[in-house]
């Protein structure tokens, strides 16, 4: 008998947004680290590398104006202990950093990554290697909602606030609830991705 992964674990096609409501809010309760310096850098990168998936997003401060657009701000990466967010307004993107995100040994987990992807690559241009994109991977578990906050609610059974997504991201001193903010939805993905890569058989 074929015990694949549909057995194994069913869940929600889709969700109402009204349905979210009902579900309890929950964030990332590890370790915060924000890296605004280089010296913060390199002792982060040692702990990343003993990671082989990681949680992945960006922020960007939001512009009200026409045409106008600006940089990736914030780069996040987490594990299930640890999310670490790059001020990447105030260091750049550095090598080591990008030899991470060029590391097929390490999987990156994100949802919507495209444009995140292609704002770095403005910043320092690199050859992006072993990112999953969950809007593509939940497919194969019958999920057709795409967005964050529904996706934690279908495999998760909790939503995540958004409410500091349209902040000032390149401010001087980060909010602690933008932090907040910024480590779940890091945290969020590599959860998602490591409950279903747990019953995906391939």
């Amino acid at each position: 008998m074929n015990s694949g992964r549909r057995m194994m674990m069913t869940f929600k096609e889709n969700i109402e947004k009204s349905e979210l409501a009902e579900y309890p809010v929950s964030g990332f309760q590890g370790e915060i680290v924000v890296v605004d310096s280089f010296s913060k850098l390199k002792s982060s990168i040692e702990r990343l590398k003993s990671s082989s998936v990681l949680g992945f997003d960006t922020e960007t401060k939001p512009t009200f104006k026409k045409g106008k657009k600006n940089g990736i701000a914030l780069l996040q990466l987490s594990d299930s202990q640890t999310a670490f967010l790059y001020r990447l307004n105030q260091i750049g993107l550095p090598l080591v950093l990008t030899d991470i995100l060029e590391d097929k040994s390490v999987t990156k987990v994100g949802v919507a990554i495209h444009d995140d992807i292609k704002g770095l690559k403005d910043i320092n241009n690199f050859e992006d290697d072993g990112f999953i994109e969950l809007q593509e991977y939940v497919k194969d578990f019958g999920i057709a909602s795409s967005g964050l906050r529904k996706l934690s609610a279908i495999v998760l059974g909790f939503r995540i606030s958004k409410r500091q997504q349209v902040s000032n991201w390149e401010a001087d001193d980060l909010s602690d609830a933008q932090i907040n903010y910024a480590a779940t939805d890091a945290w969020v993905c590599y959860e998602i991705y490591k409950k279903l890569s747990k019953n995906n058989p391939g």
